[in-house]
């Protein structure tokens, strides 16, 4: 394996600790959280508008798949490709062009004419939602000082399912009784371009590792990247986490009314636990693993979202058990997605393929995960019944514990006292 495999950023100088720019990590950090936070909003904004959009644009079911898997195929592709351009040529030129880009495109849906007109441009907005997220947690990371890596990035992360998940339906449900739907999208887009504009005022570029060291073009990147175990196991780990998210998302609410027979009410309720799980576990697993270590803390957690999508799968038709159940699972399986989509996959690698090995374990999650997993778990569902999904989801938990056994540890406070111990 690759000998930065240990952990780059593990030595931790506690000089330039002492000296860290605590005012700008936090400003960056919050400026680079929000962008996020609207990346989510924006993208899931369009998902209570369906109904009434439907109706004016004359458009079926197919077309509103077609319209959320045209976002998720290129929102996949474009974080693999410009989280590289972001390694070669700058975090802040990415992450400005990208907002500016997201933001006019959600305003262009409210002048859609048709299901082309919207396919069309969601799927253009997907490329810029997708170019922002690599190098957004690859200057979070660089932004909070090295014992902060993981609260930095859970808070950045927070910000999707508490706007995207949260925000975006209880607002928009209260505006379309009184504003028409294309004039929510115009509005929304103000927001992202005030942000892109401080982001551009604030945000540093990083100083290079090393005068020779440089980012190179994506393929030769990728191949480099193969190197790193870390981001191997991050890839696959990403695979096993996702799989799990489709079923809670995609398939429980079915559960929920035609297995155990709750209302619509009900079952709104218990999934609401969905939201409130994601945003607090999103923080927690990443800032406790500044503290105990990287591959631990995915353990357990793994272990945790196991016993979570187990008592779900056992629970009978109460919906405080349910809540309870889907709240644990939650929490431990989005401590999971955050911590492997942000400290796992970049803390191991220079900071010349950081946004890059981001991008590549997103990809693999939209590209491979978005398409294979509804596909697997609706024929399972199908043929096995709806009740089998929680095995689907807690196998595919079992494998991501045992990648995780590979993990090598990069958290750069654990090293440190790694580093003194030995030294004693």
């Amino acid at each position: 394996m690759h000998g930065h495999d240990a952990g780059q950023g593990g030595a931790v100088d506690e000089a330039a600790m002492l000296g860290w720019d605590t005012a700008y990590e936090w400003r960056a950090i919050a400026l680079l959280s929000l962008g996020f936070g609207l990346v989510a909003f924006d993208r899931f904004l369009i998902l209570p508008m369906f109904p009434v959009i439907m109706k004016d644009l004359n458009l079926t079911y197919g077309d509103l798949g077609n319209i959320t898997g045209a976002l998720a195929l290129t929102w996949g592709l474009a974080a693999l490709l410009m989280g590289n351009l972001a390694d070669r040529f700058g975090r802040r030129t990415v992450l400005v062009a990208s907002m500016v880009g997201f933001s006019v495109l959600v305003g262009f849906s409210g002048l859609a004419t048709g299901a082309l007109s919207l396919i069309l441009i969601r799927a253009i907005m997907g490329t810029a939602e997708g170019a922002y997220v690599p190098p957004s947690i690859a200057a979070t990371l660089e932004a909070a000082r090295p014992d902060r890596h993981g609260l930095g990035l859970g808070l950045q992360q927070m910000m999707a399912p508490l706007l995207g998940l949260g925000l975006a339906p209880v607002l928009v449900t209260q505006l379309m009784p009184v504003i028409n739907w294309r004039w929510i999208f115009l509005i929304v887009a103000v927001p992202g371009l005030i942000v892109a504009y401080l982001v551009h005022r604030t945000l540093r570029e990083p100083a290079r590792e090393g005068p020779v060291e440089s980012a190179r073009p994506i393929v030769a990147s990728i191949r480099e990247l193969l190197k790193y175990r870390n981001v191997l196991v991050a890839s696959g780990g990403m695979l096993c986490w996702l799989n799990c998210l489709i079923v809670l998302t995609a398939f429980l609410p079915s559960y929920l009314v035609d297995h155990l027979h709750l209302s619509l009410e009900q079952m709104g309720y218990v999934m609401s636990a969905m939201g409130f799980g994601a945003v607090f576990g999103s923080v927690a697993a990443p800032a406790i693993s500044d503290r105990i270590g990287r591959k631990p803390t995915m353990l357990v957690t793994a272990l945790f979202t196991i016993a979570g999508l187990y008592a779900l799968a056992v629970s009978p038709a109460d919906t405080t058990r349910l809540f309870v159940a889907l709240l644990v699972a939650a929490f431990f399986l989005y401590g999971l997605l955050t911590t492997t989509v942000g400290p796992l996959s970049v803390e191991a690698v220079p900071a010349s393929l950081r946004a890059t090995a981001s991008g590549v374990v997103i990809a693999v999650a939209e590209l491979i995960g978005g398409g294979v997993a509804p596909i697997v778990a609706g024929y399972i569902a199908h043929h096995a019944g709806i009740a089998s999904i929680f095995w689907l989801a807690i196998g595919g938990i079992g494998v991501g514990f045992l990648l995780c056994l590979a993990l090598i540890e990069t958290a750069p406070a654990v090293l440190r006292r790694r580093g003194l111990a030995a030294a004693h």
